[in-house]
């Protein structure tokens, strides 16, 4: 199959090798110090063997929307997703494209000293450099307008986006797109559908009554329609 470019993948690292990678569903985006295309796609099928066969044996592991524990002899994806299933309170696949950005990353590491990793809008960045970020938000005025301005961290860290009205992931929100950040990918990809599905019709007011439930949170960018809501270590950038 042809690689075809995803219109939302913009990120500013002009100094890393880009490449992109795809097995089955999964469609990576990488940046890193040099193309490690060949140790990805080793890796992205390790791990996508290890979920489908866990998958095989418990599909309700697959098809809850609820937190499911995992048994303690699963392999560190599925506990990964489980756990962040229980943080974050959705269901364990809600954090499946975090989790492969996540296990991929921290693999690739060995090669490389800086990487970004793309999945489905779910990033998993070591990064030495500020990065630009831009946020795709369907209809909204400020969609790929306004970005997010990445600190370099001495850690790995998260960055996921999820849309109550844009994309095939199952929402019950209303936001053009919630974008946060946490401390690993897994979280990110979980939490931003969490409260993706806080946002109603209403203001903002049931997303600011639930943040301090997530002390993994880092930071939060909101957008419905015209209006945004930001919290915590966040800066946003008009990007055009």
């Amino acid at each position: 199959m042809q690689y075809q470019k995803r219109f939302y993948r913009t990120i500013s690292a002009k100094d890393l090798v880009q490449f992109s990678v795809q097995v089955k569903e999964s469609d990576l985006f990488i940046m890193a110090s040099r193309n490690l295309s060949d140790e990805t796609e080793k890796e992205l099928k390790k791990q996508r063997y290890l979920l489908e066969k866990y998958i095989e044996e418990h599909p309700d592991f697959y098809l809850s929307f609820k937190p499911l524990p995992c048994d303690e002899d699963a392999p560190d994806i599925v506990k990964m997703m489980s756990q962040a299933s229980f943080l974050c309170d959705v269901g364990p696949m809600a954090t499946v494209a975090g989790a492969i950005a996540e296990m991929i990353g921290n693999h690739l590491l060995q090669f490389t000293d800086q990487i970004i990793i793309e999945n489905g809008g779910d990033i998993f960045l070591k990064t030495k450099k500020e990065r630009l970020i831009s946020i795709f938000a369907g209809n909204s005025p400020f969609s790929m307008r306004i970005g997010i301005k990445v600190k370099p961290r001495d850690t790995c860290f998260g960055i996921a986006t999820s849309s109550g009205t844009v994309g095939h992931s199952t929402s019950k929100g209303k936001a053009n797109s919630v974008t946060v950040l946490c401390p690993t990918a897994t979280l990110a990809d979980g939490l931003a559908t969490c409260i993706c599905n806080l946002i109603g019709d209403d203001d903002f007011s049931m997303l600011k009554n639930n943040i301090k439930n997530f002390p993994f949170l880092d930071g939060i960018l909101v957008i419905k329609d015209k209006d945004l809501f930001a919290w915590g270590d966040i800066e946003i950038i008009k990007t055009r």
